[in-house]
């Protein structure tokens, strides 16, 4: 069983039951994956360059730490997908 990197409708996680690695649907999870962790790289660099600016407002830190938890969430779910993590 793979978990697959989105939830359905009722934010319950969904699974992959096949042991075709090149399936269709693998492919699919595999793409979002790639870009889920294409996404938090870029997440992290504006993450970084807002803590770096002493003059970044409140706004700017509450954005940027909404987007960093969005990403770590997506980035977890990956790593427990690829047997990494803890479904926790």
């Amino acid at each position: 069983m793979r978990l697959l990197p989105w939830t359905g409708a009722d934010g319950k996680p969904c699974y992959l039951s096949t042991d075709d690695p090149h399936s269709l649907l693998s492919h699919l999870a595999d793409d979002i994956e790639a870009a889920q962790l294409a996404s938090a790289e870029q997440v992290l660099a504006g993450a970084r360059a807002v803590l770096g600016d002493p003059k970044a407002g409140e706004r700017a830190v509450r954005f940027a730490l909404t987007r960093a938890v969005e990403s770590l969430g997506d980035v977890l779910r990956v790593a427990v997908s690829r047997g990494e993590g803890d479904a926790r």
